[in-house]
């Protein structure tokens, strides 16, 4: 659901009619031995004669009514993902309020063995649903995928090492999408008035609103979700698109605002205060001067190396358990429930290692904790005291932050404490992301960074201005730097959590320095797990070795194209024999004094004409009359998995010998680059237009007007490399594999 989508399906090797007529292509590529068959989503107008006339026909008032269903579905997102947002953060918060109440009661009472089996078995039964859902219902659910909520509820309920915010990005994506192309046909909820917006531009622009939308809802940051679309969802960017991703997520903020003060009346059970992540660590006389400056620059270099680290063991884990998943459903759902035995141990288990302390008698709140979520939880100790690893450990994740956030709590923490809290984080997010259930990445960063950020300022001590919990929110912004590689939206982001603007300069500095250093060991963690998944993603740079070929060293055969005027037979077995989305045509003789291009095609729109039998007795070109029969609506764009498939036309044999007018329906502006064009220069032209395709022409007049088609699978790195070897040898190469982003700086 990404704006970034996949390319094409994989290319059959069938043969084709008129082979020796046919020019190389590589209309679709494979990139390495995984192929996602989703169709990608091209910014590209189809400009033919029907979608000419259909926009000379309309009036002021449906162009009025165009601009204002935009704007209406903005404000739907944003009302729908809010709302979404704040259920889910609702039954996270009381369901697992309920599991940590119960089993702090018991705790008290001493009944340490029942305690235990309560919190263990609600945690793999809450696994169990979230995994048992992903897996025969929404099997895109896994990690960040395509969640249903409840298992996005249940997973993060159930005390696993993950994060919402994932999950809550896609689920914005899911509503956009859904509102786009009028509701879902599957599940009986469609709306008439709403089917606006059938084509690509238009899906693209909702799904990027709802994906800021979704990063607005799981951090209360609206203006962190509009730039994060812009630096991380979108490929595509333009300013119209940024004031509509701003409005939704206004509406986000402001709907949000409303239901929590609904919540602070007591009308939301165990939800409190808390829920809606807000990390306030505004401190009115934060200070800092400049021998400040060099325990930042060590937490931004420790950062880049235990984010680039974090990313290599992440790739190692979800490699295996593809390779786990391979066995069956079973296997999914037995390694989650693993998972979630063993998190449940080490969670109830770790506090025993940490001694009691004595409650604080400057404490700002009750001690120990009396209740769900607190700085001083009791587990096992005597009356007062409390056990300050329970206090971390014991606790949802956003709790567990606002723990290491929290000021004046400089003695709260032992150094021993702390330690082994980071390294129990570091390795459980690692393992518990890639299960069978809904799960984001932010969060468990976060509470990652921000225990080691707290431990360097224990050890700094008095000699810093900066207390631990300001030390804890640089800790995980340098985290989030070298895991994730963003910059402006991360930073953004956690101000927006923190709501302590003045921390502004050290925030940016740290996220840099990170950024920097993981940058010349591996690649950012979107970018790894969209390569495990096989998904087609441009960088919006171009290779190093990319600009030592030329288009026509890419292009591949064989290349599939119709003349305007074609015989029914031979496009229906062309649809048949190929998975691809696009083919040239071209006039001939006599229609043109020679062989040129007249445009391009869509398969979407090849099925379209055979559906409607628009067939000919003879080639005989048609004229107006050829709108007659056909609407905007019969070509536009389908919801998910609900488009035409030729297998499912049935036509006799009189009609195959019949023939079809593609003219008026051809997309008469194709772009297109001549073959001797730098790649490096082409892939910049395929990401910044927001193509789909890219038609290849000859340099030499007297050839085919056509001699290929790049779609998105021809410009990743591993089918350029597979294509020339050489390349992996070249002395770029060897250069890009020891610093492989710095070159991308310069």
């Amino acid at each position: 659901m990404s704006a970034q989508s996949n390319e094409d399906s994989e290319r059959l090797t069938q043969p084709l009619l008129r082979p020796a007529t046919r020019n190389s292509t590589s209309q679709v590529a494979i990139v390495g031995s995984n192929v996602c068959p989703i169709e990608s989503l091209d910014y590209e107008i189809i400009e033919n004669d029907l979608f000419k006339q259909d926009w000379r026909s309309r009036g002021k008032v449906q162009i009025f009514q165009y601009i204002f269903m935009k704007w209406l579905l903005c404000f739907l997102i944003g009302l729908i993902v809010s709302g979404i947002g704040f259920c889910n953060n609702l039954a996270v918060e009381n369901l697992a309020g309920v599991k940590f109440v119960v089993t702090s009661n018991m705790m008290l009472a001493r009944r340490f063995g029942m305690a235990f089996l309560v919190f263990s078995v609600s945690n793999f039964v809450l696994t169990l649903v979230a995994s048992v859902i992903t897996t025969f219902i929404a099997p895109a659910a896994a990690g960040s995928g395509i969640p249903e909520i409840i298992g996005s509820i249940s997973a993060v309920s159930s005390s696993l090492l993950i994060g919402k915010a994932g999950p809550m990005v896609h689920t914005g994506a899911c509503v956009a999408a859904l509102l786009g192309q009028g509701g879902s046909k599957k599940y009986g909820l469609t709306c008439r008035w709403l089917r606006f917006f059938k084509n690509d531009r238009d899906r693209r622009d909702l799904i990027t609103c709802g994906s800021a939308a979704g990063i607005a809802a799981a951090f209360r940051a609206p203006v962190g979700g509009v730039l994060f679309s812009l630096e991380e969802m979108a490929s595509w960017w333009r300013s119209a698109l940024l004031w509509r991703t701003f409005f939704t997520t206004a509406i986000v903020a402001i709907v949000l605002r409303a239901l929590i003060d609904v919540c602070l009346s007591g009308k939301c059970g165990l939800f409190g205060t808390g829920g809606l992540i807000m990390f306030d660590v505004t401190s009115a006389n934060v200070t800092y001067h400049l021998v400040d400056v060099p325990p930042v620059l060590i937490l931004g270099v420790i950062g880049g190396i235990l984010g680039s680290i974090y990313n290599f063991l992440l790739e190692r884990v979800l490699r295996i358990y593809n390779f786990i998943y391979e066995k069956g459903p079973a296997y999914k759902i037995l390694l989650a429930c693993t998972i979630s035995i063993s998190t449940s141990c080490l969670l109830f288990g770790l506090p025993w290692l940490a001694s009691c302390r004595p409650c604080p008698t400057d404490a700002t709140e009750a001690c120990p904790t009396i209740g769900r979520s607190g700085n001083y939880k009791k587990f096992q100790c005597p009356p007062d005291q409390y056990n300050d690893l329970a206090s971390l450990i014991f606790n949802t994740n956003d709790d567990a932050i606002r723990n290491l956030f929290s000021k004046n709590t400089d003695s709260e923490f032992q150094h021993s404490s702390i330690l082994i809290f980071f390294f129990t984080c570091f390795f459980l997010s690692i393992f518990s992301y890639g299960i069978v259930a809904p799960a984001g990445l932010f969060v468990p960063v976060i509470v990652t960074g921000a225990s080691y950020g707290r431990f360097v300022g224990m050890l700094i001590g008095r000699r810093s201005n900066l207390n631990h919990g300001l030390f804890a929110v640089l800790g995980a912004a340098s985290l989030l730097g070298g895991s994730m590689r963003m910059t402006v939206s991360l930073c953004v982001i956690i101000l927006e959590l923190t709501n302590n603007l003045l921390l502004l300069p050290l925030i940016m500095l740290v996220l840099l320095i990170s950024k920097t250093v993981a940058d010349t060991f591996n690649g950012n963690i979107y970018d790894i797990i969209m390569k495990l998944k096989g998904l087609p993603y441009l960088e919006a740079h171009a290779e190093p070795f990319m600009r030592q070929l030329i288009v026509g060293d890419v292009v591949t055969g064989p290349l599939q194209l119709f003349h305007g005027i074609e015989k029914v037979g031979n496009i229906v077995h062309v649809l048949k024999t190929t998975r691809h989305h696009g083919f040239p045509v071209i006039d001939e003789s006599p229609l043109s004094e020679s062989s040129v291009l007249f445009g391009l095609i869509l398969r979407s729109h090849l099925i379209a004409l055979l559906k409607k039998k628009a067939f000919l007795s003879t080639p005989v070109p048609t004229g107006i009359e050829a709108f007659r029969q056909f609407s905007a609506g019969d070509f536009a764009k389908r919801g998910s998995g609900n488009g035409d498939k030729i297998e499912d036309i049935e036509l006799t044999g009189e009609e195959m010998d019949m023939f079809l007018d593609l003219h008026h329906f051809t997309n008469t502006s194709p772009y297109t680059v001549v073959e001797t064009m730098s790649l490096a220069k082409a892939l910049l032209l395929f990401r910044e237009v927001g193509l789909r395709h890219l038609l290849v022409i000859p340099k030499i007049s007297n050839r085919s007007p056509v001699v290929g088609i790049l779609t998105r699978h021809d410009f990743m790195p591993e089918h350029v490399l597979g294509l020339h070897p050489l390349l992996v040898r070249s002395k770029w190469k060897r250069v890009r594999f020891r610093f492989p982003r710095l070159i991308q700086i310069f």
